[in-house]
């Protein structure tokens, strides 16, 4: 998923906490008599159409306004929300969903499984052009939908009567119910996306919901919106809070002086911050399963074709630096594409973990000599005297504190020049999207706790391939991974190892750390759950005291 630098995060397990108070005691009665939350995001929401989001900030407002058939608990168990129960053929190929009958949307009509085939077919349409419809790759007929061969009708997907979802694969899928707990699998009120037509899901007033709270105050570009309780919602006696107030903060030192004043019940906190406050009893900090990165775009300059460049480019960056004198919130310089939380996988021989066995140290490590020679390498192959190149970052304080170290380690390469531009991100993101930038700063968390919803990124004809990095035989161990050997274990973890180790040996791209979410709480609060790969907050069972 990519990420607004919002305050998002992922761990291998999930986290319950329980939260000592220290701030206002007078705004902490008022918050808790009206059970509300205020929190702080650094970035403003793009989307609440869940075809087309594919940034945290949205994806985590869809988390709380809509439901799926399932969602991530704890201990990364895969939670029942509109699914009761399914059954799976002895092929593995073929699900069956029952879902609960008493789930509604605004309009008081019933979500019925032909919503689920709406918004799957709708998500699978090339028309559509959703970043995330990839996912569905191993639903039946879906290649061809994309190649037009077929109808999006044609999706391997069916209502048998209202409750009953039938899913048809190509092959089976070891992760295929973790995936669904993902807003692109979350269902749609056709009659209410008619209704809005492109516009749908461009402000709170042309939204729907059928989960625990409904969107309000969001006009598609003001930086202040809310989360209210959903009376309608099926487990509302569940949902503890009446309303969730969230403001954009892009600058940490005015998002702990409104904490400090009582205004916000959680503030993130910058690497300055946390040397102050990390032995606060409030203080919080762990690192999930995301990883920052820098991506190189192959297809617009040709001096990052070359693989002597990309390998420079990478060992030009101390990412202990980085980690230590930069960001010291507690992110950690990164081994590889995988986070080591989601890369403790291990296979059969359960000798190595997943991170331990793809580890190529030279991809990650810093070595200024050895790049300047490879650099000098390269534009003598490319017949290059000097080289001007724009990296493309986020405008908040941590991206843009980033992007000036690394515009300081890049420059040491002879003939080089960094230029920074940092743009808001919904532009950045817009840009990346579009091929236009040289280098570009990206963070991706885990959508679900396997190491191919990264690896599969880099993938030729992915359409999350922003910079356009191509190698057959890592082509090969996805497809691998994703077909012969899906049901073999031991197999499919030595595919994707082996394509972990093609895609850094060659440096396809560059991992700069995986983030930290460091905070300061300031309220009694029970019941939060942190998951690896729900990718996103979770509020929905939080109880303020």
């Amino acid at each position: 998923m990519k990420w607004k630098k919002s305050i998002v995060g992922m761990a291998t397990a999930a986290l319950a906490l329980v939260l000592v108070a220290c701030g206002s005691q007078n705004a902490q009665d008022k918050q808790i008599s009206n059970k509300e939350l205020n929190l702080s995001y650094p970035t403003e929401i793009s989307s609440m159409d869940n075809t087309k989001a594919s940034d945290a900030s949205s994806l985590t407002m869809l988390y709380h306004t809509t439901e799926g058939l399932y969602r991530l608990g704890k201990n990364d168990s895969i939670d029942n929300a509109l699914a009761k129960s399914y059954k799976v053929s002895n092929d593995g190929k073929q699900y069956t969903f029952n879902l609960r009958e008493n789930a509604k949307w605004l309009n008081g009509k019933h979500v019925t499984a032909n919503d689920f085939v709406y918004s799957w077919r709708r998500a699978a349409d090339p028309k559509s052009a959703s970043q995330y419809a990839y996912l569905f790759g191993q639903i039946q007929n879906y290649d061809a939908i994309q190649k037009g061969q077929m109808s999006p009708d044609s999706l391997g997907v069916k209502a048998d009567g209202d409750y009953k979802l039938v899913v048809n694969l190509n092959k089976p899928v070891p992760y295929f119910r973790r995936l669904l707990s993902f807003p692109v699998f979350f269902p749609l009120q056709q009659s209410v996306v008619d209704k809005y037509g492109k516009s749908y899901g461009e402000n709170s007033l042309k939204t729907n919901s059928d989960g625990p709270f409904i969107l309000k105050k969001w006009n598609g570009t003001n930086e202040n919106w809310q989360l209210v309780k959903n009376n309608k919602y099926w487990n509302s006696k569940n949902v503890h809070l009446q309303k969730i107030n969230v403001s954009v903060v892009k600058n940490p030192s005015t998002s702990l002086n409104l904490f400090q004043q009582g205004k916000l019940d959680i503030t993130p906190l910058n690497g300055d911050q946390v040397v102050n406050y990390k032995n606060s009893k409030g203080f919080k900090s762990f690192t999930g399963g995301a990883t920052v990165y820098m991506m190189l775009n192959q297809k617009k300059n040709p001096i990052l074709r070359n693989e002597n460049a990309r390998k420079a480019l990478s060992m030009a960056i101390n990412r202990d630096e980085l980690s230590n004198n930069v960001l010291r919130d507690g992110s950690v310089p990164a081994k590889g594409l995988v986070p080591s939380k989601l890369a403790s996988m291990k296979g059969d021989n359960r000798d190595k973990t997943f991170g331990e066995k793809s580890y190529v140290k030279d991809a990650v490590s810093y070595n200024l000599d050895k790049a300047k020679s490879l650099w000098q390498k390269a534009m003598k192959e490319e017949k290059m005297s000097s080289v001007k190149l724009s990296l493309l970052t986020a405008d908040d304080d941590q991206s843009k504190a980033n992007a000036e170290f690394l515009q300081t380690q890049l420059n040491k390469l002879p003939g080089l020049s960094i230029n920074v531009t940092s743009i808001p991100d919904k532009t950045r993101m817009s840009r990346q999207d579009n091929g236009q930038f040289d280098i570009a700063v990206n963070k991706w968390g885990a959508d679900f706790s396997d190491p191919i919803n990264f690896l599969q990124l880099f993938e030729s004809n992915n359409s999350m391939n922003f910079s356009k990095w191509s190698n057959r035989d890592y082509d090969n161990y996805i497809n691998m991974s994703n077909n012969r050997d899906a049901n073999d274990s031991g197999k499919r973890f030595n595919d994707l190892v082996n394509a972990e180790k093609i895609l850094m040996q060659n440096q396809g791209v560059i991992p700069l750390y995986q983030p930290a979410t460091a905070e300061l709480w300031n309220t009694h609060i029970d019941g939060y759950i942190w998951n690896p790969a729900g990718m996103s907050r979770n509020w929905i069972n939080i109880k303020i005291k």
